[in-house]
């Protein structure tokens, strides 16, 4: 049994209005990278501490901690869709 795709159906969670202002909305690419020490939204009592290879990324709601291996690969980054690796989100 096939089943059809129905085209009428409504997306749940995306806003087709909102624009974003990265690369692309699910990567990681360089030109989201900040340095973790000169945020002025960051709270002096966080103490990050980054592993090695790992970044802090800004995105259009959020920031965020990757690894460097992930940056401009082309595929979707889950650090930036997953809320587990979320520092704190933008306002």
């Amino acid at each position: 049994m096939v089943k059809k795709w129905n085209r009428n159906r409504q997306t749940k969670g995306h806003d087709a209005s909102k624009e974003i202002t990265t690369p692309s909305r699910f990567g990681s690419h360089e030109t989201m990278v900040v340095d973790h020490l000169s945020m002025p939204e960051w709270n002096a009592d966080m103490n990050l501490t980054l592993e090695e290879g790992e970044v802090v990324c800004k995105d259009d709601t959020h920031y965020y901690i990757t690894s460097r291996k992930r940056l401009d690969t082309g595929l979707a980054d889950p650090s930036r869709y997953s809320k587990k690796k979320e520092l704190f989100t933008k306002e």
